[in-house]
Parts: structure tokens; C-alpha cells; sequence
């Protein structure tokens, strides 16, 4: 074993092969999973990565194709090449082999996924369906075949029923017949020798003429095959050794169709078991919630990363760059503090990647394709071959020297330890300037605080450190890059209890150039503290930001909508508005030039005429309004600068119409007079007008734009398009009009729509003492769409 294979164990990725394995179903690519090494070709760690992400995208789609039941059929194959007959049970095998290959073949039949970098291992399969149910329709479990599986074989078993059936039948009659009684032991049929017997005493052995087959240990029974059933006993045998020459002749046969085929089939076990392997990987990224890493040239960048054995729910994610800004990384902090994990978490992470398994990090991160990663990590002291802690970590760096170059990463952990602190933390910046200059990528970790200074001032070094929690004396497990971990040791021991004379004692001891580091990494530490809390505010306060942002842009958008929707809704109206006052004019004039024709008298025509000119007035009226009109922007809420009080003119804001309040009720309601309407509202729902807007003009109106005249009432009244308040003050005034006129019958029209306008026309009718009764229109005269009203 070179010392790379040693890292590989040393990194634990066996372990991690191991869960791999676990992910498979077929044996064989559970030995392909524990047997898996790192390629140090990037194509072929790109191919490799890029596998696992298909498998993984199609299992989102489609699941994960069945590989179970896969056993290994090359030696059955090579044995049939050989013109080898092959067994029920291999045969079973090669017939599963084909199964499988049919159905992963048909895993890609839709084309819902689109192309990926695996379909060529899809295609590649050949599947041959025929030898597949030609041996499982022959073959029903293992040591059995079917009669079915050839002609021949099932007229021989056919006779062979025949046959048995004739012998037990002959044999039924001896032990059925009285004079026979006394002779037998049992009154059965049974088997000795392959042929059937019955148990005779041995004292009446000449009773029942026969052969003798078997005697039992007592002697006191022999098993005596009769005459009788001699022959049909020989062909019985004679039928047996024929079904077993035609089921050898069989199996033979489904061999040869094997061998006919064994490249195929071979090659088909083999993709399939490569299939397996990468859905295996596609199932670990799952488990571990991995991603793909990005392969880079240079540098490692790993975004919360985390060690793949420990637990996700415990385990501290690290973020560090390596190799492109500096190529050393030297990480410094407490024992069990987690330096050595991340010494781990790089170069397991690395390795993984080139065996082409996704890696347990955040989007952002890449890793480059190292040659060598090599490793010196955990204490080897042996007893056995004389090596102390510093003898066995020397062994494995003299080996890491030797084997590493400018596409390696080494990882030393604890460099220089187990010797003298001087001559140790020399000794370690000397190795590590040696691997610089070959080009390597170095993580270390050390107590050492010569090699904190030497992070600090050398170019291409950068410090590291795992943070400790003094509080608590427990390490948090962050790695905090850019930053020299800071000796513990007087505040642990002032914690645990150590008195204080004696931690004086020891500072003042300390070197005054050790002690000054110690205090400028102190300030450092604050420094960083401090601006943690400031990053942490400033990152809250850009969310709050972002979210505001969010807000306001929605609502923007929403009311952007909602604009759109009202121009839209209003200029529909209109079309509305004209459209029905077109209908209704050319309905009228109709039914006006039926009128004149019919009018003899001059006051007659004189009314038809006012009416056609009154019609024709509101219809251009309508063309004009809607001719002008433009989309509206929805009005600003109106607020009155006080709340109204008795006298005062407001606006009913639902209606637009002009009111005067004649009360304010004790509830804090007012009493609204608006023409001859009287209505309640609350002061939310009126504005009060103020100024020449507060005077009402003394219209009398029973539709938009018409002056009611005593002398020329229309006949009809159209409400249709107005809200049922206003079009019941309409009404009311239409109908006192009509009474001055001396009208005896007015038309209502208020259209049929939902019937909530003609319902309220109707409340007012059945009020007003004016109005003698009233009926729907008939069949003519606008059916429900209209109300006809007799006065008194």
C-alpha cells in the first residue's frame, strides 16, 4: 500500500464508499461502490459528476429504476461457451438478467426528461425478450420445468400419469381385496427403489407372489412389489429415464440459446450494474442533500460545508477559499475544538468529488483535480515498531514529500508537535515552505505561535482559527478565516477554578513578544466580534429593505391592475349606455310612427312630436357624452373638513347626488333629503360640500336630461342603467308628473336584468296612494321588462 491508499483510509473514504454500497441493490455494484477510487482526470470526473446529476434529475421524474434480482451470469456464460449445460438456477438468473435489462430499457421510453449524459448506457441495452420468457416459460422454479416446455416432455409426462395411475390402481385391489388381509402389515401403497410396494408380513411372504425390495430393521415387514405391477413398474422407470434424457435435452438447448447470446447479455449485466451504481450515487446525494460541485482550475471553495459521517443535525458547517489567494491555510485554536475535522472535511470532500459523488456543500462552491491527496493526521505512536508521536508523524510527511507535486493537496495536522516547541515549530515552517516551493496546496493545523506569526507576515499564508467559547469552555467548531487562534489557557484555568495569584504568576512569565501577540490577537478577536454584530444589523436591515421593496412593488403592480380594470369597466359602461339608448329610440320611433299614423286629432300629433323631439335629444345627448369621455383615474377619497349638522348640503358619495340634511339623529345618522327622497346615511358616507358647490339646483328630472312638463308627459319612463334608489325618486316624480298631466296609464321600463330594479319599482307602487294598480307588460308591450301603472 503506497501512501496515498494510506490517506484514502486515513480520510475515511471508505466510509463513505461503504454508505454507497449501502444505496445499491445488486451485489456486484455494491462491490463496484466499496471499490470506487478518485480519478485525477478532470473529463473523467466531469463525466462522472455529470452522471450522477442525470440519475438524479430522472429519479425527481420518473423514480429510480428496479435493479433487483441482478446476479452475476459471466462464469454461467463462459461455461455455456464452453457447451456447458447450464442448471434451472442459472438459467433463472441469465432470465432475470433480461428482465431487468427490458424493463430499465423502457425507464427512458418517454422522452420527459430530455437528453442527459447517461442515455447512451439506455440505449446500449439489447434486452431479448424471446430467450427471456422462453426460458421463464419453461422454467417454473428452480429444479422444475414446466410441461409445457416442449412437446415431447409433456407426452411423456402425460404417460407417466397414465402409467402410475395404472399401477396404484392394480396395487388398490390387493390391498383392498379380504384375502389379502391378513398377509399385510398396512393396508397402503408406498415407494421403495423408485417403484411402488405394499408392506406384506414377513410370516405371509409367500402369500403375495413378487419381488422383494426392502425389508424393515425389525425384519418383521417386507416391502413386496406384486407381480401385477412388475411391468407397469418398468415402464414407470423406463418413462422416468426418458423425461430426464428430454429435460437434459432442454436445458441443454436454453444453454446453447444462452452462449448463442452471451455477449449481449454479458454486456447488459455490466451496464446494468453501472446503472446501478450511479442511481446509487444519485440516492447518497439525496440522503446527504449534496450538490454537484463545480470543477475549477484552481483553488478549493467550499460554502457551509459538512463532514458526510457526522450527524446533519449536529454537525457545524465551514466556508473557506484555499489555493488561489494564498496556497497555505494554517489553522490554529483548542484541542477538540474541530481543526482536525476540517483537515477531514477538505480532503474527504476532494475525494468524493473525483469519485464523481456529489458533495454536502452550498451552491457556490467548487474543488480543482488534485493528482495526490495525501495526509498525516491522528497519532501513529507504535510500541511494536519503536516509533514515538514525532517519529511516526516524521515517517508519514519523508512519505508525503516524496510523492507530492504541484497538483497535490497535503494535509498535516498537529505539524512539529511531539518534540521540542522550538526546534518543532522551525522544523514544521521549513516543511512547509519546502511543499511551497513544489507547488502544493497545504492545510495545517498546529498550537504553535511562531507559526501564527509566520501566517501573518509571510505572502501566500493565511491564518485560521476553530472559535472557543471561554464562557462556556466549550469550542463552537467555526472556522474563522483570516483570523490567529488565541491561547485559552489562563482564561480555561481562571475558569475552572485555578487561583488567580498563580495565573498572574504565569502571565508575567510569558515573553513580553508572545504576550503582545497574544494581546493584538485578543484585539483582533473583538475587532471581528464587533463587526459580526454590525454585518449581522446591517444584513437585517437590507431584508427589512428588500421586503419593503417587495411590498411596494406588488403594490404598485396591484394598483396598476386595478386602474386598468376600472378604465376598462368604465368605458364598457358607456358602451352600454349607448347601445341600450339606440335600441330603445329606434323601439320608439317604431312604435311613435305607428302612433301617427293612427292620431287624427292635433293634440295627439302634437304629443307624438314632442316625444320623437325629446327622444332624439337624449340620444345625441348620449352619443356626446360618450364621444367625451376618457378613462377616469378612480377619485381620491373625499374627507369633509367637518362632520355635516343640520342644514347643510353633503354629497351621498355612492351616489353622486346632492342632499340637504334635515336632522342628525341620536345614533349620530342623518336625515337626507334628496328631490322628494328621504334617506338615511352615516357621516363616512356623505362629503360635505361647502361654497357654491353646497347649492342645489330646484330640478324636477324623472330621467338623465329630461325637464318634466305638466303639459307634454311621455307616456313612458325608462329607469334602466340607474341604481334603485335613483330610479325609485325617478319614478315617485315621473308618477306626480304623470297625476298633474291626468294620465290615467304610465309604462315603467326597468328591463329585466336580475329583477332587483323592477322589485323596488314595485315596493314604490304599492306606497304611493297616486297609483290604482299596476301589472307586468304583457306579450307587445315588453313582457317582464316592464311595469304598467294605472292612476286614479
Amino acid at each position: 500500500m503506497n501512501f496515498y491508499e494510506k490517506s484514502l483510509n486515513t480520510l475515511e473514504l471508505s466510509a463513505v464508499l461503504q454508505m454507497l454500497a449501502n444505496e445499491a441493490v445488486a451485489e456486484s455494484a455494491k462491490a463496484s461502490a466499496q471499490e470506487l477510487l478518485p480519478s485525477d482526470d478532470k473529463y473523467e470526473v466531469k463525466r462522472r459528476l455529470d452522471e450522477t446529476s442525470a440519475a438524479k434529475t430522472m429519479m425527481v421524474v420518473r423514480g429510480s429504476p428496479s435493479f433487483s434480482g441482478i446476479k452475476d451470469i459471466r462464469p454461467s456464460l463462459n461455461r455455456a461457451d464452453l457447451g456447458g449445460t447450464l442448471n434451472t438456477r442459472e438459467l433463472l438468473d441469465i432470465a432475470r438478467v433480461l428482465q431487468c435489462s427490458r424493463l430499465v430499457k423502457g425507464y427512458v421510453a418517454d422522452d420527459t426528461v430530455g437528453k442527459t449524459s447517461i442515455d447512451y448506457l439506455f440505449s446500449a441495452l439489447h434486452s431479448n425478450r424471446f430467450l427471456e420468457e422462453k426460458i421463464s416459460s419453461s422454467i417454473t422454479g428452480e429444479d422444475e420445468l414446466a410441461d409445457s416446455a416442449s412437446s415431447e416432455l409433456a407426452n411423456i409426462r402425460r404417460k407417466i400419469r397414465a402409467t402410475g395411475a395404472k399401477v396404484r390402481d392394480s396395487l388398490q385391489k390387493i390391498i383392498s381385496s379380504p384375502s389379502y388381509a391378513k398377509a399385510l402389515q398396512e393396508p397402503i401403497i408406498t415407494m421403495r427403489s423408485d417403484r411402488f410396494v405394499v408392506p406384506v408380513k414377513a410370516e405371509y411372504k409367500g402369500a403375495i407372489p413378487g419381488l422383494v425390495h426392502d425389508i424393515s430393521a425389525s425384519g418383521a415387514t417386507l416391502f413386496i412389489e406384486p407381480m401385477a405391477a412388475v411391468k407397469a413398474n418398468n415402464e414407470l422407470r423406463e418413462l422416468a429415464a426418458k423425461e430426464k434424457a428430454e429435460i437434459e435435452r432442454i436445458l441443454a438447448e436454453l444453454s446453447s440459446d444462452c452462449a448463442e447470446h452471451s455477449d449481449d447479455i454479458a454486456s447488459d449485466f455490466s451496464l446494468l450494474v453501472k446503472l446501478d451504481l450511479i442511481f446509487a450515487k444519485a440516492k447518497l446525494s439525496y440522503k446527504l442533500n449534496c450538490i454537484e460541485p463545480e470543477l475549477r482550475e484552481e483553488g478549493i471553495v467550499l460554502r457551509r460545508a459538512r463532514h458526510p459521517l457526522l450527524d446533519p443535525a449536529k454537525a457545524v458547517p465551514i466556508s473557506l477559499e484555499l489555493g488561489e489567494a494564498f496556497d497555505t491555510l494554517v489553522i490554529t485554536g483548542p484541542n477538540t475544538g474541530g481543526k482536525t475535522v476540517t483537515l477531514k472535511t477538505i480532503g474527504l470532500l476532494n475525494l468524493m468529488a473525483q469519485c464523481g459523488l456529489h458533495i454536502p456543500v452550498d451552491d457556490g462552491s467548487g474543488v480543482p483535480v488534485f493528482r495526490h491527496i495525501l495526509a498525516d493526521i491522528g497519532d501513529e505512536q507504535s510500541i511494536e515498531q519503536n516509533l514515538s508521536t514525532f517519529s511516526a508523524h516524521m515517517t508519514n510527511i519523508v512519505n508525503i514529500l516524496q510523492e507530492c507535486d504541484d497538483h497535490s493537496l497535503l494535509l498535516f495536522d498537529e505539524l512539529g508537535a511531539g518534540t521540542d516547541p522550538t526546534e518543532g515549530a522551525a522544523l514544521a515552517i521549513a516543511i512547509i515552505e519546502h511543499a511551497r516551493q513544489l507547488g502544493a496546496t497545504i492545510a495545517a493545523t498546529t498550537h504553535y505561535a511562531e507559526l501564527k506569526v509566520y501566517a501573518t507576515t509571510e505572502n501566500g499564508i493565511q491564518n485560521a482559527s476553530c472559535e472557543f467559547d471561554v464562557e462556556t469552555l466549550r469550542p463552537t467548531y467555526k472556522l474563522l478565516v483570516g483570523i490567529p487562534g488565541k491561547s485559552n489557557a489562563f482564561a480555561i484555568s481562571g475558569r475552572l477554578g485555578l487561583e488567580a495569584e498563580i495565573i498572574e504568576d504565569a502571565k508575567r512569565r510569558v515573553g513580553t513578544q508572545n504576550a503582545s501577540f497574544e494581546a493584538t490577537i485578543e484585539k483582533l478577536e473583538q475587532t471581528r466580534l464587533m463587526l459580526e454584530r454590525d454585518r449581522d444589523e446591517a444584513a437585517k436591515k437590507l431584508r427589512e429593505a428588500e421586503e419593503n421593496a417587495k411590498k411596494a412593488a406588488f403594490l404598485r403592480a396591484e394598483l396598476a391592475v386595478r386602474l386598468e380594470k376600472a378604465d376598462d369597466k368604465s368605458r364598457k359602461e358607456a358602451e352600454r349606455i349607448i347601445a341600450e339608448a339606440r335600441q330603445t329610440a329606434e323601439e320608439t320611433f317604431a312604435e311613435l310612427d305607428e302612433m301617427r299614423r293612427k292620431a287624427n286629432e292635433a293634440e295627439e300629433a302634437q304629443a307624438v312630436n314632442e316625444a320623437r323631439s325629446e327622444l332624439r335629444r337624449k340620444l345625441n345627448e348620449s352619443t356626446e357624452k360618450l364621444k367625451s369621455q376618457r378613462p377616469q383615474v378612480p377619485k381620491e377619497e373625499k374627507i369633509s373638513s367637518r362632520d355635516a349638522v343640520k342644514g347643510d348640503v353633503v354629497e351621498i358619495i355612492s351616489m353622486g347626488v346632492k342632499a340637504e340634511v334635515v336632522d342628525v339623529n341620536s345614533d349620530g345618522t342623518l336625515s337626507l333629503k334628496a328631490g322628494i327622497m328621504t334617506v338615511k346615511a352615516k357621516q363616512s358616507e356623505v362629503y360635505l360640500l361647502e361654497g357654491k358647490e353646497a347649492k342645489i339646483k330646484q330640478k324636477k328630472t324623472y330621467s338623465a336630461g329630461t325637464t318634466v312638463r305638466a303639459t307634454a308627459v311621455a307616456p313612458e319612463i325608462d329607469l334602466r342603467g340607474m341604481e334603485s334608489i335613483e330610479a325609485v325618486a325617478a319614478a315617485e316624480l315621473y308618477i306626480d308628473s304623470a297625476v298633474m298631466a291626468k294620465m290615467k296609464t304610465v309604462t315603467i321600463i326597468h328591463g329585466k336584468g336580475t329583477g332587483t330594479l323592477r322589485a323596488a319599482v314595485q315596493q314604490m307602487l304599492k306606497r304611493n296612494k297616486a297609483v290604482k294598480s299596476y301589472r307586468l307588460g304583457r306579450y307587445g308591450e315588453g313582457e317582464t321588462g316592464v311595469t304598467v301603472v294605472e292612476l286614479k
